[in-house]
Order: structure tokens, then sequence, then C-alpha cells
């Protein structure tokens, strides 16, 4: 419970990495294209517990790309799907990152579709440019049942900070309530298995 993974997807140019890079280190680091995969790891403290928090940044994907998720997939906790407000080409791309999330974790993961995730328009500073509403983000939101909020990667560190920390919450509450589910589950198993084992034998006395 101590560890907390999460993925960035997005699209080349929407700034996954530099709002990852605001989170981690305060900086900004502007745009800059990658073609290699990046995991980052922080320790930190939330709500009094210590955490030892990995982020993996895979190198930008495109509409196209189907496989995207094989590798973070089965490895990550929660995931943030990060598009510019300039650029409606990565708003799209972030629609089919969140169904392709949702349709892998039902295919890979019995059916535990309901994972975090954090829908991010970046690029809040180019509103001038505006491609995407915010409307249309909040309804993409709303549709994948996800939260939603709008930032700056070039000038808020605060906003970007209480959003990966909103996120990072909502993973501890569900690996928390997903290994409760287990514990129960576990112990009804067990419990079956006791009273299968003395009920047979009460029965042979």
């Amino acid at each position: 419970m101590n560890d907390i993974k999460l993925a960035l997807l997005g699209s080349e140019g929407a700034g996954k990495s530099a709002v990852l890079v605001r989170f981690l280190t305060r900086r900004f680091i502007g745009e800059y294209a990658s073609n290699t995969n990046s995991l980052y790891r922080k320790r930190l403290s939330i709500d009094g517990r210590q955490l030892n928090l990995e982020v993996f940044d895979p190198c930008s994907q495109n509409v196209e790309s189907r496989c995207i998720l094989e590798e973070p997939m089965e490895w990550a906790d929660g995931f943030v799907v990060v598009y510019d407000i300039s650029d409606r080409l990565s708003f799209l791309n972030a629609k089919s990152i969140l169904c392709q999330i949702k349709e892998a974790r039902m295919e890979s993961c019995k059916g535990e579709a309901d994972v975090p995730v954090c829908l991010v328009g970046n690029k809040q500073d180019l509103c001038h440019a505006r491609q995407v509403s915010k409307e249309e983000g909040r309804s993409l939101a709303l549709e994948h049942k996800c939260p939603f909020q709008e930032v700056s990667a070039a000038e808020d560190h605060q906003e970007i900070s209480g959003l990966f920390i909103k996120l990072i919450r909502s993973v501890m509450e569900h690996l928390k309530h997903r290994a409760d589910r287990r514990r129960y589950s576990g112990s009804k198993s067990m419990a079956k298995l006791i009273n299968n084992v003395f009920g047979k034998r009460r029965k042979s006395v």
C-alpha cells in the first residue's frame, strides 16, 4: 500500500512530460520530443503516510496506436491522460486513450474498469488559441466518470500538484478497497472450506 504507480499518457506536444516535471520538481522544462520511455521516482508524504511514487512516462502516443497500454496497463494503479487545449487532435487522442484504458482493464483485470484516471487539459495559458472548450473536457470526463482539470505547466505548479495529490489519494482508496474485497473473498472461501471439512467429519461420526 505504500507503493503508488501512475502512468502518464497523451499526444506528442501535449506537454505531458512538462506537467509531470512541474509536479516532481516545480520547474518548467518547456517542450521536448522524446522517443524513449521514462520512469520517475519520488518519495512523498500524503495525509501522514510515506509513499514511494513511481510515474511511467512512455513516449508520446498517436491515435492509430492501439498497443500503447500493453506495458503500463498491468503495472499502473492510476492514469493521467493529458491533451493540449489548443490542439483538437490531441483531445481526440485523449478520448481514444480513455476508451482504451477502459477496454484494456475490462479484458485484463477481471472487469475492474474503475481504475482511477484524471483527464487534464494542458496549456491553459494559450486560451487565445483554444480549440477545445472547457465544456468538452468536462463532458468527456463525465462520460468516463473521472476528474477533469485544465492547467498550465508553464505557469502554475500549485494546480498541477493538487491534481496529482487528489489522484494519489484516489489510488490509495482504490487499492484499499480492492485489498479489503480480496480479504473478504478469501475469508469466505476459507470459511466455506472449513465448513465442508468439518461438516463431512460430523456426518461421518
